[in-house]
């Protein structure tokens, strides 16, 4: 089996939702724990970086620190025998689909991850979207593996709903496909209002929307949360 690597950022039910996972999941084997963490570190692409470092495997699985394991998830894929080829084998990115706990959309989005350890450690940290751009290579595996449940407090749901909504309106991620795009826009923006910390989700999302059409070469900003909590509060 992949090692398992946690990464959170204080996030609010991140503690829970790893002690979920490593109660659930968790046992040593020949290179030891399977289940790993990485916290705190400032910096999407780095806390990955990190992520890879730590990780003895080949491929890793990546859970969001917001992250809630579906029950019926396993951590078992296993990476298909025809793309056993070194040069395509360890260089793609594979992404389970999550639950979207205030609009119900179900996509990528927050997904379970499973990266190749050798091009994490070697990915261009000034991206603004860490998952595409790990690898020209990009499989989206048709299972749920969780519940994104960012929605824990005013600022983490704005700040998630911006952050997707800049990334989606700005068109600027390799192999988007525009109509499915434009609907989750749309939903985004629109749905939720009756959800916990709805309000808050859509104000980010349609703040988010409108930074990524008219702002596209800032998008960086999008990982700098500092720079978002300043957004958040103004």
């Amino acid at each position: 089996m992949y090692d398992i690597i946690f990464i959170s950022y204080n996030e609010p039910n991140a503690e829970q939702n790893y002690s979920n996972l490593y109660g659930r999941f968790n046992y040593t084997g020949t290179l030891g724990a399977k289940v790993k963490r990485v916290d705190g570190v400032k910096g999407i692409h780095q806390a990955h970086v990190k992520a890879a470092e730590i990780a003895n495997t080949n491929y890793f699985y990546v859970v969001d620190g917001d992250a809630v394991v579906d029950l019926n998830f396993k951590f078992n894929f296993i990476v298909p025998t025809p793309l056993t080829d070194k040069d395509r084998n360890e260089s793609t990115v594979f992404v389970y689909k999550s639950v979207n706990p205030i609009n119900d959309l179900v996509y990528g989005y927050g997904g379970v991850k499973i990266l190749p350890k050798h091009k994490t450690l070697k990915m261009d940290t000034n991206t603004n979207d860490m998952t595409t751009s790990i690898s020209k290579n990009f499989q989206v595996i048709d299972t749920i593996s969780n519940i994104t449940a960012f929605n824990t407090d005013p600022f983490n749901t704005w700040k998630s709903a911006f952050r997707e909504c800049a990334k989606l309106a700005s068109k600027t991620i390799e192999r988007q496909n525009e109509e499915e795009t434009n609907e989750r826009l749309k939903t985004w923006t629109t749905v939720g209002h009756d959800r916990q910390y709805g309000e808050y989700a859509l104000a980010g999302a349609t703040a988010g929307m409108e930074f990524g059409f008219s702002r596209r070469t800032d998008l960086r900003l999008i990982n700098n949360f500092d720079w978002l909590k300043e957004q958040f509060n103004a």
